[in-house]
């Protein structure tokens, strides 16, 4: 019945009324979209929502070192501060270091340069947590090299990355902003290292987490279910655990 309605429209109906009646079929109808104070040409924050609460991708990353915080466990290593070393390793913590590429600021313990593993000791590190570090980061495969290098046989990289994003006009200027990922671009990148059976990917985030993100819309501000919902079709955050074999 269906397929003889379609036949009929398509011979009595023109190409342009067909479509009309296709968008007037859409809910909500086409034209009728109401976006609110989204409709703007500027992000309500560009701080990616930092003055209002704690940011969307923030917040994966804390249930993500939150699920896996006994991970985060004898010498670790986490880049510019140690502040989720802190909030997840508590005292399974016997060792922490801060690496920055070439400021020695306070708390700093470790200048180097991630694309190159000479520039560290190989096995030293029980947990290395390295958040939204790789998109400031050309050469991402050879950081891989090095976490691996740098890891114990069964230590594990606590790694994210954001999927849809805004620029971050600072790091841009400074030193670059180079990639955003996917969750099957960072699980190829990790399993030419570690292996296949050693990197779990997820992603975490769905449209109107991207939106709130894009917009700096802060996590608090959107409903639980808004933020715990998943489409793969739309990464807000891209989380990997990787292991290194023992």
């Amino acid at each position: 019945m269906k397929h003889w309605v379609s036949s009929v429209a398509r011979r009595l109906l023109s190409v342009q009324t067909r479509r009309k009646i296709v968008s007037y079929a859409q809910w909500p109808p086409v034209g009728f979209v109401r976006f609110g104070s989204l409709r703007r040409l500027h992000p309500i924050s560009r701080s990616f929502g930092f003055e209002r609460g704690q940011p969307v991708d923030r917040y994966y990353i804390a249930k993500f070192l939150a699920r896996h915080s006994s991970d985060v466990r004898g010498h670790v290593l986490e880049v510019l501060d140690d502040t989720y070393t802190r909030a997840y390793g508590g005292d399974r913590v016997t060792r922490s270091d801060v690496l920055h590429l070439n400021e020695r600021r306070p708390g700093v313990t470790i200048l180097g340069d991630l694309t190159k593993p000479e520039d560290f000791a190989p096995a030293q590190y029980d947990c290395v947590i390295l958040t939204q570090t790789l998109p400031f980061i050309f050469d991402v495969a050879a950081v891989v090299t090095t976490v691996h290098t740098i890891l114990r046989p069964g230590g594990v990289a606590l790694v994210t990355v954001p999927g849809i994003c805004q620029i971050s006009r600072y790091d841009m200027d400074h030193w670059g902003q180079f990639w955003a990922f996917t969750t099957l671009s960072v699980r190829q990148l990790f399993e030419a290292q570690f292996g296949k059976g050693s990197v779990h990917v997820e992603s975490h985030g769905n449209v109107v987490a991207a939106i709130a993100l894009l917009h700096g819309v802060a996590a608090g501000e959107l409903r639980r279910r808004e933020l715990e919902f998943r489409d793969e079709d739309y990464q807000v955050l891209i989380t990997i655990r990787a292991v290194r074999s023992a």
